[in-house]
């Protein structure tokens, strides 16, 4: 009999209060086959329906979660769901005040980002890729909560690194014209082509907006093929998850 898979995970590094537990998962340990082998979460991506039932099954199980997590319906959109109050799942954030309630974004490449207040009475998961950064997903959330930016903590987890992540000029563009400051997250690598500092430009936005309290995964989802699901490497893929909530019990 072949033994249960058994997942690997990246937990949060940062200052959270106690009873707010946060972690990423990685592509190891589950039951999907290649490409998406093998700890695949998403639906949407081709993988075999019930591998990926059973990838969330044993999620739940090797964490104990207190509920099945929020998953949304991602789109790149700037759109915030609270998960206690709103039905719909089409968003790119979610925001939760109640314990044992599950917030969580898929990536593979993009970042997640992970929010807390310091009272542990409040969090938030957010999928932002160069789009969503751009027409301002973390703006949104942050607005979206009771606490003040100020009350706020930040985990930046595994996306991809800026080495790994060419974009052509009018990405920049976009970036340099609502803020000329990100000029110094672009490194030009060929004519009209420049590598983005993903990450760098997500941590620009939650200063300006006064999160004083920021962490980031040194990590890169692109180069280490052992542990992360990459769209830009191969676009045939799964995902990770990211996952935040207040325990009860903590």
């Amino acid at each position: 009999m072949k033994p249960e898979p058994s997942p690997e995970f990246i937990q949060a590094g940062w200052d959270a209060p106690p009873q707010v537990k946060a972690l990423c998962t990685t592509r190891n340990g589950g039951f999907s086959k290649l490409p998406y082998k093998s700890f695949n979460l998403a639906k949407h991506v081709g993988d075999d329906y019930k591998c990926v039932l059973h990838n969330r099954e044993l999620l739940g199980d090797s964490l104990k979660l207190p509920a099945e997590p929020g998953w949304l319906e991602q789109t790149h959109s700037t759109r915030v769901v609270t998960l206690e109050n709103e039905s719909s799942r089409l968003a790119d954030a979610a925001i939760t005040r109640k314990a044992n309630t599950i917030a969580v974004v898929m990536s593979a490449d993009c970042l997640p980002i992970l929010l807390c207040n310091r009272g542990g009475t409040e969090i938030a998961a957010i999928h932002a890729g160069w789009s969503g950064l751009a027409d301002g997903v973390i703006e949104a959330t942050v607005k979206s909560m009771e606490s003040p930016p100020s009350q706020l903590l930040a985990w930046i987890g595994p996306g991809i690194s800026q080495q790994c992540f060419e974009i052509g000029v009018e990405v920049r563009d976009i970036f340099i014209g609502k803020n000329s400051d990100a000029e110094g997250r672009f490194i030009a690598n060929r004519p009209e082509h420049w590598l983005c500092d993903l990450g760098g430009l997500a941590i620009d936005t939650l200063t300006r907006l006064e999160v004083t309290e920021i962490s980031r995964a040194e990590y890169c989802s692109f180069s280490d093929e052992s542990l992360f699901f990459s769209y830009r490497r191969n676009a045939t893929t799964g995902r990770m998850a990211s996952l935040i909530w207040i325990d009860n019990n903590a």
